[in-house]
């Protein structure tokens, strides 16, 4: 078996493994989730530290160990860290993305689609090219999408009638209409549910027309429906929520 690889892949978390390496847990194109030590990297001197810090995108080289594999070789695509950590709304939501990128995803499945998302979704969030809350709650309505957990943001999710439907049950997979709806749904107005399906499309050009009170209701709906089908929740969003 060959005992190196290469590929692409987007930082998610790291954490201490004795007195100067790191643990570096990154989303790869080809390669779904990898769990590789970083040697030395918590040295001042290093320069593969600074290359594998939170939200960077690198081009890396690793080889295979028996419970570990380790980095031998990392290269800075995107840094985008430095401009995500100074703005704390904008960190708080990065950490959220790439807390669900950790559990939407796998070791060892091939996963583009997801490393694409999460790439294009830190790069607006680095840029500030879209409000911060739109990028995220997008992210996670098409990160869910893909893993097979797409919510109904516009038709009746139960009997299939045409939207736009009058409220959300996250046990139910989202719009329903006023014959189906079940107990504990939360009302939607029409803006709201065009929001919803604007983020699960990529609709930017609709999404922006939102006011803050409906982005607002539908981020609270995105992350209990998060959660709901991610089966535990999610760390980030506590601090996310703290923050608001």
């Amino acid at each position: 078996m060959v005992r190196t690889y290469r590929d692409y892949a987007i930082v998610l978390r790291t954490h201490k493994l004795g007195e100067a390496d790191r643990i570096i847990t990154v989303l790869s194109r080809n390669y779904g989730q990898i769990r590789a030590v970083g040697k030395g990297v918590r040295r001042t001197k290093s320069k593969l530290g600074a290359r594998l810090e939170p939200f960077s995108v690198i081009d890396f080289q690793a080889y295979r160990g028996r419970n570990l594999d380790t980095f031998t070789q990392v290269e800075p695509i995107a840094e985008y860290g430095r401009q995500i950590a100074a703005d704390y709304e904008l960190y708080t939501a990065a950490t959220v993305m790439v807390e669900a990128a950790e559990k939407l995803t796998v070791e060892g499945a091939s996963s583009p689609a997801h490393f694409n998302l999460l790439r294009g979704a830190l790069h607006a969030l680095a840029h500030r090219r879209l409000p911060r809350e739109l990028v995220m709650n997008s992210y996670l309505l098409r990160g869910l999408a893909l893993s097979g957990w797409a919510p109904s943001c516009w038709d009746c999710a139960i009997c299939g009638a045409p939207g736009p439907g009058e409220a959300f049950s996250t046990t139910a997979g989202g719009v329903v209409c006023g014959n189906c709806r079940p107990p504990a749904s939360v009302s939607l107005e029409p803006e709201e549910v065009a929001l919803a399906a604007a983020l699960l499309t990529g609709n930017w050009q609709e999404a922006l027309k939102s006011q803050s009170p409906a982005r607002s209701k539908i981020g609270g709906l995105v992350a209990a429906y998060a959660q709901w089908h991610l089966e535990r929740r999610l760390k980030s969003l506590a601090v996310l929520e703290r923050g608001i």
